[in-house]
């Protein structure tokens, strides 16, 4: 066995080479290995092996964030043409405590007014008779009752009128006269209705009737003739587009007084009586209209 200049050749032993050998010490006891040595090579190696981790550890954290942040810009800048389009700020959504929508207030038509339809002729379509406008065979004022005689309607408004009446229905156009006579207790009276087109015809018509202004009594049916040279007692009023007359007196041809109350009240009842008729007349109307 040779030996070169300097002892025996050691190879160096390197810790990152797998197949390198460990060297020994000049002052090392023959072949038993440096473990002082080894031990600090092992700590080097582990060492780096961390750092190395740890380092690569902060650089992926850093590359998260800086997607994040990027997304985040990407979130908050302009939307170009293909970009997804941006949601409404904060201060434009609806807000969960938002009330209902409010309307402005609607009112209802008007009723319509019975009046209207018992005014003009062209309003005033319903049928119309003796019998429609005083059905019945009796009227019941209170604790009075009123018995239904004869009923009589003409177009000859003038023929079914007396004294100074028969000129003011002629002048103001009228149309059509009802009349229907009531009795009781020895008192008869009649109650002509005159029709006319509109209501200022009836209105000239009551407005132009005096006291020699009176319709025509009428008899028949179990009534005996009354009010044929006696004094009897007569109204005139108006409703829409009819006059309406009263006279009233005693069967027995005695003249009425104005101690004669009970004629008065006869006359004021019929009277009251053919005012309601027609308002009624004009209420069913107006009703049926209002249904349509």
């Amino acid at each position: 066995m040779s030996f070169g200049q300097g002892g025996p050749q050691q190879s160096q032993w390197d810790p990152w080479k797998p197949q390198s050998q460990q060297g020994w010490s000049g002052e090392g006891t023959g072949d038993t290995p440096d473990w002082a040595a080894l031990a600090e090579a092992s700590e080097a190696r582990a060492k780096r092996r961390r750092m190395l981790f740890v380092g690569g550890g902060v650089v992926a954290t850093l590359a998260v964030g800086a997607a994040v942040a990027v997304a985040v810009v990407s979130a908050n800048g302009s939307s170009g043409p293909d970009d997804p389009v941006a949601l409404p700020s904060t201060a434009s959504l609806p807000s969960e405590t938002a009330t209902a929508p409010s309307f402005e207030p609607t009112s209802a038509p008007p009723p319509l007014d019975p009046k209207d339809f018992v005014s003009s002729k062209q309003k005033d379509t319903a049928p119309l008779s003796p019998a429609l406008l005083f059905p019945g065979t009796q009227l019941t004022v209170g604790s009075t009752v009123y018995k239904k005689g004869p009923e009589a309607d003409t177009a000859k408004c003038a023929t079914a009128a007396g004294g100074t009446l028969p000129k003011v229905l002629t002048a103001n156009g009228c149309t059509r006269l009802i009349r229907v006579t009531y009795t009781v207790d020895g008192i008869a009276s009649t109650v002509g209705v005159a029709v006319f087109d509109t209501e200022a015809q009836a209105l000239k018509a009551k407005k132009q009737a005096d006291t020699k202004s009176i319709v025509t009594a009428l008899s028949g049916k179990g009534v005996k003739n009354f009010c044929n040279g006696a004094v009897c007692r007569s109204t005139t009023n108006a409703y829409g587009r009819y006059a309406y007359f009263t006279l009233s007196g005693f069967t027995s041809g005695k003249d009425v007084t104005a101690k004669d109350a009970e004629v008065f009240g006869t006359g004021d009842d019929l009277a009251d009586f053919a005012f309601r008729q027609i308002r009624r007349r004009g209420e069913a109307q107006a009703s049926a209209a209002a249904q349509q």
